[in-house]
């Protein structure tokens, strides 16, 4: 059994269609529940899901608020009160394909080593995609992932987007659940919970898959791609990875840093390389990034 995990704030806009894509999959609504969990919305979510509940009478759906405010939090309830061997996660401000389950439920059971796995994820720009938008800051803005046709097995430093996601429940069970210091808490933009978790399965071998059929249309609104929300999501990229590293210990921050070093070169190559090709906006917007990042990563708030 699958259990569709959606963890939302603060998103009536988009939490009704979300989970209508999920209804209107192409898959048994008895072999999968879908679980909502509110962390403190303050809008119209609640009435949001209720119009749902009534609309998709057939569907197993269960509502729970999780007062603790944060995305781990709330992702962390959702594994307590998924009923499912295989959990999946579904971001609050998308809609996914009517193949998108079952391309889940068939792929896990017929890979019974697989761990987990993730999709394509591909933005629905509610205005038009910004000149500076190159396909680095595409990733970090939309969460775009597009690693081609085939399945193939993630690794090194490959993984899947938080947002579309599915586990099976008991790597949980072995490494624990998601670091509540890390993740998104109301208006905050740290994240690297995710990361985390992958970054533990992949140390004791846990295989982790992509699959090209389990995509996700992720809604990108105008104040996504304002320069205030971009410094923002960047400089919180830092802080994140600076949390993420020194839990696991001094020297593996000291090891990111000395990476940061060397993705300033390959930052510089590129904007060279855009200015070349007369596309300076998305080279100087590189560097950008790369100035916040490495901002967030030295800061000690």
């Amino acid at each position: 059994m699958l259990s569709v995990i959606i963890c939302t704030y603060n998103r009536q806009k988009y939490i009704y269609n979300c989970l209508k894509s999920i209804a209107d999959n192409e898959y048994s609504h008895r072999e999968y529940e879908i679980v909502l969990i509110n962390n403190n919305s303050t809008d119209d979510t609640e009435a949001e899901c209720n119009r749902f509940r009534k609309d998709f009478p057939q569907i197993d759906f269960n509502y729970f608020v999780e007062k603790q405010q944060g995305l781990s939090y709330a992702r962390n309830r959702g594994i307590s009160e998924a009923k499912g061997d295989i959990l999946v996660y579904v971001d609050d401000d998308a809609t996914v394909n009517k193949e998108y389950l079952s391309t889940i439920a068939v792929f896990f059971e017929q890979n019974i080593k697989a761990m987990a796995a993730g999709g394509a994820i591909y933005p629905v720009y509610e205005t038009q995609e910004p000149a500076w938008i190159s396909k680095y800051t595409k990733t970090l803005i939309t969460a775009y992932k597009d690693e081609g046709n085939d399945i193939i097995r993630l690794k090194g430093k490959k993984f899947p987007s938080g947002g579309n996601a599915a586990y099976r429940k008991e790597v949980f069970r072995c490494i624990g659940g998601f670091n509540t210091e890390l993740g998104r808490k109301g208006t905050s933009l740290i994240s690297g919970e995710e990361k985390a978790i992958f970054d533990k399965m992949k140390t004791i071998n846990m295989p982790i898959f992509y699959l090209p059929n389990m995509i996700l249309y992720h809604i990108i609104p105008a104040h996504k791609l304002t320069k205030e929300y971009f410094d923002n999501l960047t400089v919180s990229i830092g802080k994140s990875e600076r949390l993420r590293t020194l839990a696991i210990s001094q020297t593996a921050y000291f090891k990111r840093l000395l990476e940061e070093i060397v993705k300033w070169g390959a930052s510089f190559v590129l904007c060279i390389g855009y200015f070349l090709l007369l596309s300076p906006k998305k080279g100087v917007k590189l560097l950008c990034f790369r100035w916040n990042v490495t901002k967030g990563l030295l800061s000690v708030d």
